[in-house]
């Protein structure tokens, strides 16, 4: 299994050489980058050529970039003014895709696999107006990021415009060449793993992993919340295709959760998966 580390985590923060390193010497080998403009602005081409010597210096992947969801970022904010693809009004929605393809022009010195994309923000409702948006904005999106090596990778979250029904539905009616991220917190919020993962499971290619107790997004270190990580690890296993495992960590009080104990859970999911794809290979035999 590639270890990948979401650098969620470390939001709060610009994300320095001495960073990556770190992570590297983690023994974690490929990284997803969250595009927030105080953590990585990529949008400068003398800040994305500084991430590019540096990944190449500690031999790290980049996996994937987690598209920008908000401007105006800062340190110790979690909250700024949305970036919504699925935004009807045209002046703005031509702006968040902006500010997309800026995320997306990174490939072109950093090539990595998928963009990590949100359908809307939290407050935005399932409805004709928001979906027209979205297909506008993802038709071209779409043909942009193919330009560049990259998929778009769409995340489910725990909201209308964003659970897994309104995702699949989505794809089933536009016909668009997407896939998903299946998040497994989001989906523990929303209406279940299993029933999640079941809906998308035809379309993922890459995962986020952390953990909560069901109620809030709070990106636990696995086995920290009440998921059943028996249930998903087998649901993981039987994929038709290998799906990629992004552990995406937020920051908690004292420095948590530390390089240190994201190794450890790497470790735990391994040992698991590993269980779980052995017993499942032996039942088919």
């Amino acid at each position: 299994m590639q270890r990948v580390l979401s650098t969620y985590r470390y939001v709060n923060q610009p994300l320095t050489p001495t960073l990556l390193q770190s992570i590297a010497q983690a023994e974690i080998a490929s990284i997803e980058i969250f595009c927030a403009s105080f953590h990585f602005n990529y949008r400068s081409a003398e800040s994305v050529r500084e991430i590019a010597g540096s990944l190449r210096d500690y031999r790290l992947e980049l996996h994937s970039l987690h598209s920008p969801t908000e401007r105006n970022s800062s340190p110790n904010r979690e909250s700024g003014v949305p970036i919504s693809i699925s935004e009807p009004e045209r002046i703005r929605r031509i702006d968040a895709m902006d500010e997309v393809k800026r995320a997306l022009e990174v490939a072109e010195a950093i090539p990595f696999k998928y963009l990590i994309q949100h359908m809307g923000s939290s407050r935005q409702e399932n409805n004709p107006r928001n979906l027209d948006a979205a297909f506008s904005s993802l038709e071209h999106l779409v043909t942009f990021a193919r330009h560049r090596g990259v998929t778009i990778a769409i995340e489910n979250t725990p909201n209308e415009l964003g659970c897994p029904g309104s995702l699949v539905q989505f794809i089933k009616e536009t016909r668009l060449d997407l896939k998903f991220c299946f998040d497994i917190g989001h989906a523990q919020i929303e209406g279940g793993v299993a029933a999640g993962f079941d809906l998308m499971r035809d379309r993922i290619v890459t995962s986020h992993i952390h953990d909560n107790h069901g109620e809030k997004d709070e990106h636990l270190l696995p086995f920290s919340g009440t998921i059943d990580w028996d249930g998903a690890l087998a649901d993981y296993a039987a994929a038709p295709e290998k799906i990629d495992m992004v552990l995406e960590l937020k920051e908690a009080a004292g420095g948590a959760p530390t390089l240190d104990s994201a190794r450890e859970s790497f470790d735990k999911i391994e040992k698991k998966f590993d269980q779980t794809k052995a017993r499942s290979n032996s039942a088919n035999r």
